[in-house]
């Protein structure tokens, strides 16, 4: 993946964190820290994470 196909950040600006979860995109604050010197796969990893998070529970 070249630096043109990059991954977006999932940022939505609702900036709101507990229990150290962004309850905007689901990211944790070191995942938003890391996330612009991340890998593509990396930020692939970050992002199926983040909306697992953001899931409701069943």
């Amino acid at each position: 993946m070249s630096m043109s196909q990059d991954l977006a950040s999932p940022c939505i600006r609702i900036c709101r964190v507990e229990a150290g979860i962004c309850q905007g995109c689901g990211r944790t604050l070191e995942e938003i820290t890391c996330w612009p010197s991340a890998t593509p796969q990396l930020k692939q990893l970050i992002l199926a994470a983040a909306q697992a998070r953001l899931r409701p529970a069943p």
